[in-house]
């Protein structure tokens, strides 16, 4: 085998790689006459069916898997011989291949940057907590009572007001365009609640059943979705049903409704699940800081083709999510660096995990497995075999676990403060009510 470099830039490598047609043939040879003597064809015995019979009906798929595997034989030779850490999948181009003739083909990979992580102890973060106050319990159980409270079609007719339920679809442009997550059909609204843009439900006050209206409204600068935020929108806005009905009431009638037994056991779970929302509510926040801190303090060039790959991921996303549209240049302009910053972090914890022996043990995956599978009731033991039959679904599920392992080995090194605040700032941009 004969290995040539013939480009080298930054992290990037390229070789022209040449296995002799001896080499090759011998292969080929070989593996027919495996299958010769297997195969069965009509008017020979099995194992008797000569060689170059065997070579005219199967030569060509012998040929293309002799190729698959002399590639992936002499590429990692190539890779071992010269003492080099790869990132990413390397990129094969076969230049010549056919029988009696050197396989000869061009291998580029980008090779592992050198990763020094800084000193964690150097990195202080802030940690929110707030304490779910009588007053949070209280008002997210109003909500609930709001959600389940029942209403009936206005009789007689008349316009909506606040309080009203109104049942709409809807549909808003920004710039003459709809934008994602802009539509909707058959929305209950109840007007006064305050739970669609400012200033939307206001001006659906006196409406009636079938009218459409223009509805223009502004979104808050710091609204959660970063891409219509402080954006003016137009909303064509129909309204299909106006209901009225009882006020909400939290009692127990509510709690018997969502299946507890009393008031307290509703307040109860009501506070639990707030302390759990409010613990990974400020996790998530924590682990953002941090990942900020360690990209600033960490500065190595990235692998071009996993950054290709994963800004290739992106725009997909980002298509599907903007029903099969295309991403604008000033939107791929913006995801370039986005893509690079995810390679980058991503490569700084797995060196962070190998260094420090960090690992995902069997019960830690088992009951991953088992909470991933307790999502669909039912077909329990059908999700649990496809993970086991699916080692890349199951890398996948270890994926966020590992993660999570690095960044609390992380978070125990840095300075880290807690700073009580209330239940609407820890939420704040998290896309959650805060009333």
């Amino acid at each position: 085998m004969n290995v040539i470099e013939t480009f080298s830039e930054g992290l990037t490598r390229t070789f022209k790689i040449v296995v002799p047609a001896a080499e090759v043939d011998q292969q080929i040879n070989r593996k027919l006459g495996e299958l010769a003597g297997t195969v069965r064809l009509p008017g020979f015995r099995p194992g008797k069916v000569p060689l170059e019979l065997v070579r005219k009906r199967y030569g060509q798929s012998v040929m293309g898997e002799v190729l698959d595997e002399a590639v992936r034989q002499s590429s990692a030779t190539a890779v071992t011989d010269k003492g080099l850490k790869t990132a990413g999948s390397p990129k094969i181009e076969v230049k010549a291949f056919d029988q009696g003739k050197d396989l000869e083909y061009e291998l580029t990979i980008d090779l592992m940057p050198e990763i020094v992580p800084a000193d964690f102890s150097t990195i202080s973060l802030e940690r929110l907590k707030a304490e779910v106050t009588d007053k949070d319990v209280a008002d997210d159980l109003m909500r609930l009572a709001r959600r389940m409270r029942e209403t009936q079609p206005v009789d007689p007719p008349r316009a909506a007001a606040k309080g009203d339920l109104v049942v709409v679809d809807f549909e808003g442009k920004i710039d003459g365009k709809v934008f994602e997550g802009g539509s909707g059909t058959d929305v209950p609204l109840e007007l006064g609640s305050e739970t669609f843009i400012p200033g939307f439900e206001d001006q659906l006050v006196g409406a009636e059943a079938g009218d459409s209206r223009e509805v223009k409204v502004t979104f808050p600068a710091d609204y959660v979705f970063t891409d219509v935020a402080g954006k003016p929108a137009v909303f064509t806005v129909t309204a299909k049903e106006i209901r009225s009905g009882a006020p909400a009431a939290v009692d127990e009638a509510l709690a018997k409704k969502v299946g507890l037994e009393s008031l307290d056991a509703l307040r109860k779970t009501g506070r639990e699940r707030l302390e759990r929302q409010h613990t990974q509510i400020s996790r998530a926040k924590l682990k953002r800081k941090l990942l900020d801190a360690l990209a600033e303090k960490h500065s190595f060039p990235a692998p071009k083709n996993m950054v290709d790959s994963e800004f290739s991921n992106i725009l997909k996303q980002v298509s599907q999510s903007n029903g099969g549209k295309e991403p604008s240049e000033t939107e791929r302009t913006e995801f370039r660096p986005i893509a690079e910053r995810r390679v980058r972090l991503g490569l700084l914890l797995s060196e962070i995990g190998r260094r420090n022996n960090i690992q995902v043990g069997e019960e830690e995956l088992r009951r991953a497995l088992a909470s991933e599978a307790s999502r669909y009731p039912g077909r329990e033991r059908e999700v649990i075999d496809f993970y086991q039959k699916n080692p890349e679904a199951l890398i996948q599920l270890r994926a966020p676990i590992y993660e999570d392992k690095i960044i609390d080995f992380i978070l125990e090194m840095a300075k880290v403060t807690d700073r009580t605040v209330s239940a609407a700032e820890l939420i704040r941009d998290e896309g959650l009510p805060a009333d």
